[in-house]
């Protein structure tokens, strides 16, 4: 593969070397993280406090861009929802939220480190259309 390929992957239940031997076979050089708080209590593998280094020693860099990060909520104030074709909320706040210029600034961060390498995007979620890294990737697809 070649830099401007963005995969995505979710960490799961994982363990560091499964993950390392996936993004390996993938050609990954850095893993973009995009959980809102990098850090699990049920696998702590993936905390920002030891991944980054087990990355390295296996070659692959690391970034957390915080701005794609999930855990959207809706705003008090906030006018209706254009996104309504969302049925669950926590998808239609994390829609709402990409149509924000914070959201435009981490995709333009994400698209920098793909001008210079094979990316892939995570967060916890296995399932990639179960993760808002379904919407990331749409809006990935949809701008080329």
């Amino acid at each position: 593969m070649t830099a401007n390929t963005i995969y995505t992957i979710g960490h799961s239940t994982r363990s560091v070397a499964e993950l390392v031997a996936l993004l390996r076979e993938a050609a990954v050089g850095l893993l973009v993280d995009l959980r809102s708080v990098p850090r699990s209590r049920t696998n702590p593998q993936f905390n920002t406090d030891t991944l980054p280094q087990d990355l390295a020693e296996a070659g692959i860099g690391y970034r957390h861009i915080r701005a794609l990060g999930g855990l959207r909520h809706k705003l008090k104030d906030a006018p209706p929802s254009p996104n309504t074709l969302w049925r669950s909320d926590p998808f239609r706040n994390y829609a709402d939220y990409a149509m924000t210029e914070p959201f435009r600034e981490g995709l333009a961060e994400l698209r920098g480190h793909a001008e210079d390498h094979v990316c892939a995007i995570m967060c916890a979620e296995a399932v990639w259309w179960r993760c808002h890294r379904r919407i990331v990737a749409d809006y990935l697809l949809a701008e080329g």
